[in-house]
């Protein structure tokens, strides 16, 4: 579908108008996409990129701010009405002091950051920190060792099903299967004195290919950072369902002590692979269980015994930065207060090439093409509003923060998120979704070209399949705030690959080399999030689709009740939620036809169609419980939530997974009511449209 023939491809498609448009403004769609896909720099994402990632850019520092000015300077002259939102966090701003060594039988410090390499001026960077996990407590210990696997739940119930006892000894655990603050947070509560974290080569590694510089996989030096934070909410770890503003602000935020904050208070470092090989081939206690061998030479076992002694030290003070959001917006013509937001963070470990960069740099490529589209006099009918985030990587602080500030706007305004964090890292396209958007997403990557084939990119994220796999939203980015805290209809999405993830060698030569050498990916990308974003800022009603709410909602519950059963045969069933469902079942196939057939008729009054969005806008709100979750009442939706246990993983229908998850079944016929509730809520509001 090469260049689509871009104008056969219009000509097929104008006859059948999207959901939201008639038959002539669908015709004018089309015809704005084939303008604003002309007007894409295909150089600006490369140029962008190499400018955002010349030095590390830690939340907090002088370099983070040269790219927040950078940022706002580039949106500024894209002809964007910018604001930056400052907010003052709680939070590590740098590494501190850190060792780690063997002391027993023989001492041998052990590495803690990334060796120099030949040929990468990159790595060789002043301004490099060794690997730290912010958020770490602060201390020493001496201790003999236990190997906990991936450091999940299960895991260290499986130890302690064994008889291996981790109090006072310092647990090495490696990533993957869960956040890495869960693995601090479950070493601390089975008594542990310290932790160790690494990337084992099994994972990414010689395993998995060539390893840097020589290939894109974990050499031994690499090291993943980040942060431990994990609270029971999302955002600044001092101000829960508040904004941090500033402390020199006209408004005062209550803030909680420090102390009164869940912190970790053990030490927390993470190595690399070629450092964990000297303290995991010492080990000489039980052979680890089926599952937990991983990839270094030798047996892995469970203890290090009495004759392996190492020395963990982390220093790490806290204090209040002071950080800083940057916003850049594109005024609707007609729909000014109905707002799309697109967002990505700009602060990163180290250089942040793929992550979050990639996703930042195709971001200001975007508001250049949406600044030139304006000027063509085909703007947005809606706003959009392009967001950069900063303090994610310390916890997904930013967007949380102004989320909490924008809480009342962005209920009355916010038609869709969509976050792109790292979204350009690689060549393989993907993207999870809420149910309204889903629909949305696969057609805009149907008007896509892939640029490495012949084919779009909805036929490449397919691949052999009649249709992609687009997933459900979990944790780990800024959507979180949007979606789970405030039921913004959101997505998340890009082009995904292998990386050196929050390592110092995720620098734009890394990039150069083995993500994509040709720079084709970031204009690609561009190109979808723009369609994307112009169809839900100009269609006359918001384009969602409603019939995905009840056919999404069944499936879910279909699997709840069999887990449920699992625990409980005798379960009938969530019998209220089951006639909800149906009840909007037939709510969302009666609304989608009515609006239909009053947008073609264009019969809609301009009160009318106010009145629809507004709506429309409302309908995710349904979800909305302010009782919340019972691991946490930030995270306010009943239909999607992140895993509390990994941090990572999406849980839809998060009230009932976390009681199967604790095996309690009492409260099921509660949820049972909530859920029937707030679907039947859903269904009014769909029955209200379609009356009005």
């Amino acid at each position: 579908m090469k260049k689509c023939v871009l104008l056969l491809c219009l000509t097929s498609l104008s006859a059948v108008a999207q959901t939201g448009f008639t038959a002539s403004d669908w015709k004018n769609q089309l015809a704005t996409e084939e303008v604003f896909t002309s007007l894409i720099d295909d150089t600006r994402f490369k140029i962008h990129l190499k400018e955002l990632t010349k030095k590390p850019h830690v939340a907090g520092s002088k370099a983070n701010n040269d790219v927040i000015d950078y940022i706002a300077k580039s949106m500024n002259n894209a002809g964007l009405a910018v604001k930056k939102y400052p907010y003052d966090i709680y939070m590590s701003k740098a590494p501190g002091e850190s060792y780690l060594e063997i002391v027993q039988p023989k001492r041998q410090p052990l590495s803690m950051k990334e060796d120099i390499v030949e040929g990468d001026p990159f790595s060789e960077d002043e301004d490099l920190w060794k690997g730290w996990n912010a958020y770490s407590g602060s201390g020493e210990v001496t201790a003999e060792v236990v190997y906990a696997n991936y450091g999940r739940k299960e895991d260290f119930e499986k130890l302690k099903e064994m008889g291996v006892d981790v109090r006072g000894k310092i647990v090495i655990a490696r990533y993957g299967g869960n956040f890495r603050g869960y693995k601090a947070k479950f070493a601390e509560a089975a008594g542990a004195a310290g932790l160790i974290i690494y990337t084992d080569p099994i994972d990414s590694g010689y395993f998995k290919g060539l390893v840097y510089p020589e290939g894109p996989y974990y050499s031994e030096s690499t090291i993943q950072r980040g942060s431990l934070l994990t609270e029971d909410f999302t955002g600044d770890p001092l101000t829960p369902y508040e904004p941090a503003l500033p402390l020199d602000g006209d408004i005062k935020i209550k803030r909680k002590k420090p102390a009164d904050a869940q912190l970790h208070s053990i030490p927390v470092t993470p190595i690399g692979y070629g450092a964990a090989k000297e303290i995991l081939g010492q080990m000489n206690g039980d052979a680890v269980p089926s599952g937990w061998q991983g990839g270094l030479p030798f047996t892995y076992r469970l203890q290090g015994g009495s004759a392996l002694k190492v020395f963990l030290k982390v220093e790490q003070p806290r204090e209040f930065v002071r950080v800083h959001n940057v916003i850049g917006t594109v005024k609707g013509s007609v729909y000014p207060d109905e707002w799309i937001i697109l967002g990505c963070h700009l602060d990163a470990w180290g250089f942040g090439a793929t992550d979050p960069n990639s996703g930042t740099a195709m971001l200001l490529s975007l508001s250049e093409t949406l600044g030139k589209l304006v000027n063509e006099g085909k703007g947005p009918k809606r706003s959009i509003l392009i967001g950069h985030w900063d303090a994610e990587e310390h916890g997904v602080i930013g967007s949380a923060e102004w989320v909490e500030e924008m809480r009342d706007e962005l209920n009355a305004k916010a038609v869709a998120y969509m976050n792109f964090d790292g979204g350009v890292s690689g060549k393989r396209f993907g993207a999870s979704s809420s149910p309204s958007l889903k629909e949305l997403v696969l057609a805009s990557a149907k008007q896509v070209d892939y640029p490495y084939s012949d084919l779009s990119l909805y036929d490449q994220w397919r691949g052999a399949k009649e249709a992609p796999s687009i997933g459900n939203l979990g944790g780990g980015s800024d959507h979180i705030g949007f979606y789970m805290h405030v039921g913004v209809p959101s997505m998340s999405g890009g082009a995904g690959g292998t990386t050196v993830y929050h390592s110092n060698y995720d620098s734009f030569r890394y990039y150069e080399r083995y993500v994509d050498p040709e720079f084709q990916m970031g204009p690609t990308i561009e190109k979808f999030a723009g369609i994307m974003s112009l169809r839900l800022a100009n269609a006359t009603l918001i384009p969602y689709d409603l019939n995905r709410y009840p056919n999404d909602l069944k499936m879910h519950f279909d699997r709840a009740e069999e887990k449920v059963r699992q625990l409980k045969s005798d379960f009938k069933g969530f019998e209220k939620t089951r006639q909800a469902i149906a009840d909007l079942s037939a709510a969302a196939a009666s609304a989608t036809e009515n609006l239909s057939n009053r947008v073609n008729d264009k019969g809609l009054s301009a009160v009318e169609i106010q009145f629809l969005n507004r709506q429309l806008i409302a309908l995710e709100k349904s979800f909305i419980d302010q009782k919340g979750m019972y691991y946490g009442d930030w995270f306010k939706s009943i239909y999607a939530s992140s895993d509390p246990f990994s941090g990572y993983a999406s849980w839809i229908l998060p009230g009932i997974e976390y009681e199967l998850a604790i095996q309690r079944t009492k409260k099921l016929k509660e949820w049972d009511n909530r859920y029937a509730k707030a679907i039947s809520d859903l269904a009014q509001k769909m029955r209200k449209m379609s009356a009005n």
